[in-house]
């Protein structure tokens, strides 16, 4: 057992990840969710970001410098999240992070890698706040997703061009950043364009009964119910609605991108529709080549947080090269002068806040599984 405890503490440390020879070590970390209620999330973007650094490894590294890792499970909580990012950069000394998954958890470690000059991308964490603080740069901040108005904005379009409905319902968790802000958006857009927003309603972290939520949706008429949450309370929600025999067209955003969805929902998300940030359909040469890579090595198609999770560990090896150099202050300009990375999730240049210009994708749930159905430029 002893061996076994041993091995797997190498590998968080990222220790003897290529037998290759280099003269230089680059030590970053990676703060991702393993325990907790997205725990899935965490475990997509870790075998994620491990394939980038492997492959850059096995390159000769960026720079010339092998990339070393530390990999920290924030268990998708604020507080948690926090004591990563510090451990990280007070303990680990690591030149530049990957990380956090959600917004919640992003943001705290936001504000401590920007006291401490480090720069860290997120593949994922979408709330405005990650990257901008009142009305302030976080500069030592980016992403390689888009940000929570984009798809908030994409998905009232959809529910009111595509789907023609004209009431709508809102659901979301008002302890959340990420379900709370896309909620809004939603909300005032929908409204912007002509359709009424009949419910708006809130719950919280850890509720799990939402009959009396369902009771008002359905009394008010609405004919679409917007749900901006995770996987795991979006499929409680859905089946309960079922159970009350709520006719109504379920729509959402990223947040719905996991396996799990279908087994914890049953058929009752089936027809449902959300926005992400890439489709396995995709018949680009790279989006083909990663999925090939990723099922060879665990089996299953890659979700859009492990393919964001991706591009953000490519981006920051991109701007490691570019820097030359292990210096995070070197690191920071070099990420924020990167334009049109060629990742899988597309082409991106980021912009003045750190955020990716990039295209949103319109998938529908049919069968348990997931089916490409528009893309939407911004």
């Amino acid at each position: 057992m002893r061996r076994v405890f041993l091995a797997i503490a190498l590998v968080i440390l990222g220790i003897g990840v290529s037998a290759t020879s280099f003269a230089k070590e680059i030590r970053i970390g990676l703060i991702t969710p393993l325990s907790g209620d997205v725990k899935t999330y965490g475990e997509s973007v870790r075998n994620s970001f491990l394939i980038a650094v492997e492959e850059a490894n096995a390159r000769g590294g960026p720079a010339g410098m092998k990339i070393a890792y530390v990999i920290q499970d924030d268990k998708n909580d604020a507080t948690e999240a926090a004591n990563a990012a510090n451990l990280l950069v007070n303990r680990h000394r690591v030149r530049a992070i990957v990380g956090s998954v959600t917004s919640k958890a992003t943001i705290p470690v936001s504000d401590i890698i920007q006291a401490a000059k480090i720069p860290a991308i997120t593949g994922t964490a979408t709330s405005p706040k990650v990257t901008v603080a009142d009305g302030k740069r976080k500069d030592y901040m980016f992403r390689s997703c888009f940000i929570d108005p984009f798809q908030g904005n994409v998905m009232a379009r959809f529910s009111r061009e595509t789907l023609k409905k004209k009431s709508a319902a809102v659901l979301y968790d008002a302890s959340n950043d990420y379900s709370k802000g896309i909620a809004e958006v939603f909300r005032d857009r929908f409204r912007e364009m002509g359709g009424s927003v009949a419910a708006f309603e809130s719950y919280g972290k850890d509720d799990v009964d939402f009959s009396a939520l369902l009771t008002k949706v359905k009394a008010s008429g609405a004919d679409v119910l917007f749900l901006p949450d995770y996987y795991n309370k979006v499929g409680l929600i859905a089946k309960q609605a079922r159970e009350r025999k709520l006719a109504v067209q379920l729509v959402g955003p990223d947040g719905w991108d996991s396996p799990d969805l279908a087994k914890i929902a049953g058929a009752a998300i089936e027809g449902g529709y959300f926005s992400n940030h890439y489709s396995p359909d995709d018949r680009r040469p790279e989006v083909a080549a990663w999925v090939k890579k990723y099922k060879a090595r665990h089996g299953q198609v890659p979700d859009a947080l492990g393919t964001l999770a991706y591009d953000a560990t490519n981006l920051l090896i991109e701007a490691i090269r570019k820097a030359g150099s292990d210096d995070p202050g070197k690191i920071r300009d070099a990420l924020a002068s990167i334009r049109n990375f060629n990742g899988v999730t597309g082409k991106a240049t980021l912009d003045r806040n750190g955020d990716p210009v990039k295209s949103a994708v319109i998938l529908k749930m049919e069968g348990g599984k997931q089916k490409f159905v528009a893309m939407v430029n911004p």
